[in-house]
């Protein structure tokens, strides 16, 4: 039998809670469960209110789309929405300003619009209208001037896909749902978005490196207590084992070690000046070497 899916109770439990104002009286103003239908009474008999057991032969809600066709299961894929007065934002918002807000989203083909089949609705309480996505119809009967109607193409009902996001959009537009929070903080446990060679690394992971290189740079040769040394081998181990050779230059990382951490760029121009380029050159690597030799020329030539 025909049954209402869990992805359009939802919609209906969302604005149910904020459109219903007062939920112990019934009350004209309100957004009453009544007046927020999805399956088609028991004698209703094709259109996007019927699952697969009450369409009609040739039936619009399944034949026009193959959207509708592949997607036609036991579902009702519609949603009908009563009358309502709510005041919020120092503005009063009502069936007829929410329709004509849902069909402007439509119109402008907001992505969280692109399920929507129809919406048959009345701006003004006098006509009817239709906005339909396949350009098949403009109006609908006179019912529809108490409540809109709102088509789900029938694929996004068998897929169960979150059809909230719009809903919630309207509410918060109105003020009746607080805008989220932006995201500022960053946590250390954050996972970085770009690949760096780890697929685990984080932000804890880039600032302990950076903490590590920096004490490296700015500590005598043989300090203890650092998190991890440089590895063997590496570009900065073997210019320490340099520098164990040039008790000078020794002495002068111990003088610049005193300075304020952000001044790398002076520790690093003192330690290089005085070295001589056939040793500076024996501490790099052959790639980095390379990399160095090509924007040299790059900048020489520019």
């Amino acid at each position: 039998m025909t049954s209402a899916p869990a992805n359009l109770l939802a919609v209906r439990s969302l604005l149910l809670s904020y459109l219903n104002v007062d939920k112990s009286v019934v009350r004209d103003a309100d957004l009453e469960p009544a007046e927020v239908g999805i399956v088609g009474d028991p004698s209703h008999r094709g259109g996007y209110h019927c699952g697969s057991d009450r369409v009609v032969p040739n039936d619009y809600s399944v034949v026009e789309s193959p959207r509708d066709r592949s997607g036609l299961t036991l579902y009702a894929s519609a949603l009908d929405v009563g009358t309502f007065s709510v005041r919020s934002g120092g503005a009063t918002h009502t069936l007829r300003t929410f329709s004509t807000w849902l069909v402007a989203q439509c119109v402008a083909n907001a992505a969280d619009t692109r399920d929507i089949r129809e919406i048959i609705y009345s701006a003004d309480g006098r006509t009817v209208r239709r906005w339909d996505r396949l350009g098949r119809r403009t109006s609908g009967d006179s019912s529809h001037l108490f409540h809109t109607h709102i088509s789900f193409f029938r694929d996004s009902t068998k897929a169960g896909r979150d059809q909230t996001p719009l809903f919630r959009r309207y509410l918060t537009a109105i003020a009746l749902i607080a805008p989220p929070e932006p995201e500022t903080d960053m946590e250390q446990t954050d996972k970085l978005i770009r690949n760096t060679g780890s697929a685990t690394r984080t932000v804890g992971d880039v600032l302990a490196d950076l903490q590590n290189l920096r004490n490296w740079l700015i500590s005598p040769a043989n300090t203890t207590g650092l998190v991890t040394p440089p590895a063997a081998n590496s570009p900065l181990q073997q210019m320490l084992t340099m520098l164990q050779g040039w008790p000078a230059l020794v002495a002068q990382v111990n003088e610049l070690s005193g300075k304020d951490f952000t001044d790398e760029q002076q520790i690093v121009t003192g330690v290089l000046a005085g070295l001589p380029p056939e040793k500076i050159a024996e501490a790099i690597p052959p790639q980095i070497a390379r990399d160095v030799a090509d924007e040299l020329s790059r900048r020489l030539t520019a």
